[in-house]
Order: C-alpha cells, then structure tokens, then sequence
C-alpha cells in the first residue's frame, strides 16, 4: 500500500481540525490554511473575529501588515506567500473579545488542545524555518518567554516537537500594538526581514524563475 503524500496527511489532519468541538469559551468556526508542503512553518496565535467568516489565517487588518512585510523582504505579495508557506497557529479558533478590550489570549487549556495538531503539522511537514508571530507563538516555540527585543532580529536553533529548525521570529503586526512602529522594534524588525531574505529555505522558495535561454542558431 502507498504511503500517503504530505499533503494528503496535511487534508486528514484538517478534517480533524475542523471537527474539533473541545473548547467551549472558543468561537468557531477552526481556521487553517491550506494543506501546503512546505518546509517553512509560519505560527500565528489565534484567529481574529473575521477569519472564520473569511475562511483563513491572517485574512484581515493585522494579514496585511505582515504580507506588506513578507513583500519588504522576499518581494513576494499575498498569494504567492500563502501557496509556498504553511499557517498554523497557537489556537485555531477565535477565543472571543476580552471584557478589557481587544481579543481575548487563549488559556493554557486551549493552548493544549491545538497543541497536538500544531504537533502533527510539524511531524508531517518536518519544516527546516520557522516562523513564530508575536509573543504567545514565540514563547511557544521556545518554550519559555523571551521579550521581543531579545528574540525579534536574530536566528535562532530549536527542536521543537522533534524537529531541529532554524527561527526567526516576527512581532505580532497587530494594529493594536506599537511595538514594531516605535524603537527598536522597528530596527529589530528590519533585521529579521533580512534573516528571512537571506534564509536559503526562503530563497528556495521564493526564487524567481529562470527564464528559458532561446537555442543558438546554427
């Protein structure tokens, strides 16, 4: 019998995904982008209010600031970076608005059971980048709370679900949050933009195409 394919197992874990009912405090419906095979491994937190209407990750205000800086440092628009990076996320499903204002962090339970997707993912991918946004994915990765200005411009090296993969983190682009428009979020960011230039699993991935050389005439 054949093995199956990447992303045939990538489309048995999303149906999986989306019949996932654990979390009652979360609104769904589970938001994951599409069954890529990539090596690069891109790990958001939750889904906003209007990404289960609008069927995928990073679809609104804070998706496009971060295509606007993925343009910046691959010179690569919104679609292209969707057919050639895989989303996941901390939680799948939007956890709802904090009575406090903005959207409400998932707790550790949630956490926990999307933690075995984001685990499956990374079994199946075996991803050589990855790429966590914001504090919650990077503290998740890391596996301990690093503040943003010690990890945002560098590469680092982990073993994250068995996996060793280089990291180069990004801030959350979150309108809400100042952090990359004001000092030295902004430096650190230009920084780790360039990391992502010039990581050869990126460069692989978005290429240009060599154009086809015309045959010498005899």
């Amino acid at each position: 019998m054949a093995t199956p394919t990447t992303k045939a197992r990538l489309l048995e874990l999303h149906r999986e995904l989306e019949a996932c009912a654990k979390c009652p405090s979360m609104v769904g419906p589970v938001v994951h982008g599409p069954a890529i095979a990539s090596k690069i491994l891109l790990i958001g937190q939750a889904p906003g209010v209007h990404e289960g209407e609008l069927g995928k990750p990073f679809a609104w205000t804070a998706g496009r600031t971060l295509f606007r800086w993925f343009e910046k440092a691959v010179g690569a628009t919104e679609d292209p970076v969707r057919a050639k990076i895989y989303f996941a996320a901390v939680a799948r499903c939007f956890p709802g608005k904090d009575p406090k204002g903005g959207d409400r962090k998932p707790n550790l339970q949630e956490i926990d059971h999307c933690r075995i997707y984001l685990q499956r993912e990374v079994e199946i991918l075996r991803p050589t980048l990855l790429i966590p946004v914001g504090a919650m994915a990077i503290e998740q990765v890391f596996g301990e709370k690093r503040p943003l200005a010690d990890v945002v411009g560098t590469k680092g090296r982990v073993e994250y679900h068995g996996v060793r993969s280089d990291v180069i983190a990004l801030p959350h682009p979150s309108g809400a949050s100042t952090w990359h428009r004001m000092e030295p979020g902004k430096t650190l960011l230009n920084k780790a933009l360039k990391l992502l230039a010039a990581h050869p699993e990126m460069k692989r991935a978005f290429a240009a195409p060599r154009a086809r050389q015309a045959p010498r005439p005899d």
